[in-house]
């Protein structure tokens, strides 16, 4: 019987929690050290989306077992890699684009996360409501991101790395709770009695 590689979904997952934790990091140093130049926040930001952005394509493609994490990959992932080239590359009215383009995306990533929470509990998995609070809360980051109720460059900058910092957990959350690599699984089939085979993370 044909089975599917695990190797793709081993580096989607890997990718995933790498990044995830690149995005806490990166926005506990906005944090911490909001007095930077914006021109030097749009490329750590612009390269860390676009980074994200492909680690979600291989996500999409690698097909885990509940096929949960990655399902809106395909859109958001090409979304990503389109606003982090841009964030890289504009040089005019930097802040205001680099929080439009992360509230958007952040925004965006929160609302899905969203309904990745709601078919987790469909699958029984125990952190469907972590998943669901920290996707509220970071939509709701991301929202904040989009309107900019401040103008001081440095409150949008701490805004900025506490909405990255909520991304990060969020993905953290999904990809440890939801993304399951399963030896000898058969291509485009969803074993739902999981714990009836050997689970390799």
């Amino acid at each position: 019987m044909e089975t599917r590689s695990v190797t793709p979904m081993r580096a989607a997952k890997t990718g995933y929690i790498v990044m995830s934790i690149v995005f806490c990091v990166v926005g506990v140093l906005f944090i911490a050290l909001p007095a930077r130049s914006a021109v030097m926040i749009g490329r750590v930001l612009g390269a860390a989306m676009a980074a994200f952005g492909v680690v979600k394509l291989v996500g999409y493609f690698s097909r885990d077992l509940y096929r949960l994490a990655f399902q809106y990959d395909l859109e958001f992932g090409i979304l990503l890699i389109a606003l982090g080239v841009i964030v890289l590359l504009r040089t005019n009215g930097v802040m205001d684009f680099i929080c439009i383009a992360a509230g958007v995306s952040i925004l965006a990533d929160g609302l899905f996360k969203i309904q990745i929470a709601i078919d987790a509990r469909r699958f029984g998995i125990r952190d469907w409501w972590l998943i669901l609070l920290l996707a509220v809360v970071t939509g709701g980051v991301g929202l904040l991101l989009v309107f900019r109720p401040w103008e001081s460059v440095q409150v949008l900058t701490v805004l900025l790395g506490a909405a990255l910092l909520a991304e990060g957990v969020l993905n953290l959350c999904v990809a440890l709770s939801t993304v399951k690599i399963v030896k000898n699984q058969r291509p485009d089939v969803i074993e739902t009695e999981y714990f009836e085979v050997r689970e390799y993370r």
